[in-house]
């Protein structure tokens, strides 16, 4: 298979790619160092059509497709990951299950706004007590027949994108039911910014991706028209685990970037860097670290451009998603230790970006499915699990 990418991708990447230099990077260290959402530059991301990629034209979007995504997301990362997670999420989580699962009404109402970047989405899935365990979803919502209204109650933990001041919409997970053998029946229900008892945390004050919004989200009686209500009733669960398989495949690209963006920074300090009486990338321990740094984004590059080819041509992906998802969240770590190794002391300052990237990097290991998730997704996919 031809990775390589097409005129039109590359044109794409190369946009992208100018957009990162010559705006998010004489910018974006300042926001990260003051915790603050960069609302300029999302803005002009918008403007740029990044958060439409993936999406119909009938909608707003640029008529793209995942792998789209993953370009403009490698070539953000590789600058910086607050800004490169803000896009994904916003796609991936906040705009994609309305894409999907939603009716056209539904699509008509959201869409164009969220493909526009005017409007933000979020995805109000993981719970204070359930972490990797998705299924163990307490928020209720009950059904009041005399109103035709959902009453939502529960609260969600580490949601992106949802505490901005253009975040539009919240799509939570809630049991709404239970089955024949005593399972809880879990549906998607859309619950707009500002409904009443839908309360917003402060941000949460984080590691990194210190440009990025995350809070805690608690709904108290809040009420929404059951029309909200985000495909079938009790597919809640099953629709998200798919829209998680696909998200893996975003994370992977970013991630990708931000191991290729440790490489970029390590070359050009090895080069610019003296130590006696020359430069250190002549020192073949530097050279074979960058070597080994190069090829492992090399590598993850590969293995998230495969699931996405997968995903696009319709073709069986889930496993090939963990293995990216794994693969480059692993390459990322290891790609930020060294790169930080390289710079020294240096590296240990938060002016350079390798001080950033390796404050974001931890995440990826953790972010929409642990690596321990993803093996073992591999290993049911694989058979070895019943």
């Amino acid at each position: 298979m031809d990775y390589r990418l097409s005129p039109e991708l590359e044109e794409l990447r190369r946009t992208v790619e100018e957009f990162a230099h010559e705006v998010v990077a004489p910018k974006i260290g300042d926001f990260y160092e003051r915790h603050e959402f960069p609302y300029e530059i999302v803005r002009e991301m918008g403007r740029m059509g990044l958060f439409g990629l993936p999406f119909p034209e009938e909608y707003g979007g640029m008529g793209g497709d995942y792998l789209a995504l993953g370009v403009a997301l490698e070539e953000l990362a590789r600058v910086d990951s607050s800004v490169a997670i803000t896009l994904e999420a916003g796609v991936s989580l906040g705009a994609m299950p309305i894409h999907l699962y939603g009716t056209e009404a539904q699509k008509r109402e959201w869409l164009p706004r969220l493909c526009s970047g005017d409007v933000l989405g979020a995805f109000g899935l993981t719970e204070p007590d359930g972490g990797s365990d998705a299924g163990a979803t307490r928020t209720t919502a009950r059904l009041d027949e005399s109103t035709n209204e959902w009453i939502i109650n529960g609260t969600k933990c580490f949601i992106t994108n949802s505490g901005t001041d253009i975040t539009g919409l919240v799509t939570v997970t809630a049991v709404t039911g239970r089955k024949p053998d005593g399972r809880p029946q879990i549906s998607s229900i859309i619950v707009p910014s500002g409904t009443p008892g839908f309360t917003v945390a402060a941000p949460y004050s984080k590691v990194g991706w210190n440009a990025s919004d995350t809070r805690e989200l608690s709904f108290t009686d809040v009420r929404v028209p059951a029309a909200n209500l985000l495909g079938e009733e009790g597919r809640g669960y099953a629709q998200f685990l798919r829209i998680l398989d696909e998200g893996r495949i975003a994370i992977a690209a970013l991630a990708t970037g931000l191991a290729q963006g440790c490489v970029d920074e390590s070359v050009k300090y090895a080069k610019e860097r003296h130590a006696f009486g020359r430069p250190i990338a002549e020192n073949q321990a530097i050279q074979f670290k960058i070597a080994d740094m190069e090829m492992k984004a090399h590598t993850s590059r590969l293995a998230w451009r495969d699931a996405a080819a997968r995903l696009v041509t319709g073709a069986p992906f889930k496993k090939e998603a963990a293995l990216a998802k794994l693969h480059s969240s692993t390459v990322a770590v290891d790609n930020a230790r060294e790169a930080t190794q390289i710079h020294g002391g240096y590296g240990f300052m938060n002016e350079y970006p390798v001080a950033r990237m390796w404050r974001d990097s931890k995440i990826l290991e953790i972010g929409e499915g642990t690596s321990e998730v993803q093996r073992m997704l591999i290993a049911r996919e694989m058979g070895l699990v019943g």
